[in-house]
């Protein structure tokens, strides 16, 4: 008992899967560069600034 080929599988959902696979990468980067990684940034700025404005302020005391 032979199993019947797939064949046109590949093809047939080739497309749906490709943008779908772009689209769900594409919303995932945006999601974490905006909702993790910027935060992240801006903190880690904030910190900066603020150690240089301590260490200007004992540099001027």
């Amino acid at each position: 008992m032979a199993i019947a080929p797939i064949t046109g599988m590949l093809r047939k959902r080739f497309w749906v899967d490709l943008t779908c696979s772009l689209g769900l990468g594409t919303s995932l980067g945006y999601a974490f560069w905006y909702g993790s990684h910027l935060k992240a940034l801006e903190r880690q700025e904030s910190f900066y600034v603020k150690l240089e404005r301590e260490r200007a302020a004992a540099a001027n005391a």
